[in-house]
């Protein structure tokens, strides 16, 4: 299996994985082998949504800098 190209892509692939799993004439084995597949791209999304959070928080913490830097200027 390759890499996602985007969080996107691999939502896209879990939700045509679960789909295939549903469908009455997959295979035990087949069925496995989807299963493997959707744990690694669960795994790639989790760590996006991680990272991406990280950069949000860094962006908000920035906001939050700015945004007192000037009210702790006006207190002097």
């Amino acid at each position: 299996m390759r890499a996602p190209k985007s969080f996107e892509e691999g939502m896209d692939r879990l939700n045509a994985i679960l789909a295939q799993m549903q469908q009455e004439d997959t295979s035990l084995a087949d069925s496995v082998k989807l299963y493997a597949e959707a744990a690694s791209l669960m795994q790639y999304c989790h760590a996006t949504l991680e990272k991406t959070s990280l950069q949000i928080e860094e962006i908000n913490a920035k906001i939050a800098e700015t945004v007192e830097a000037p009210q702790e200027q006006e207190e002097e």
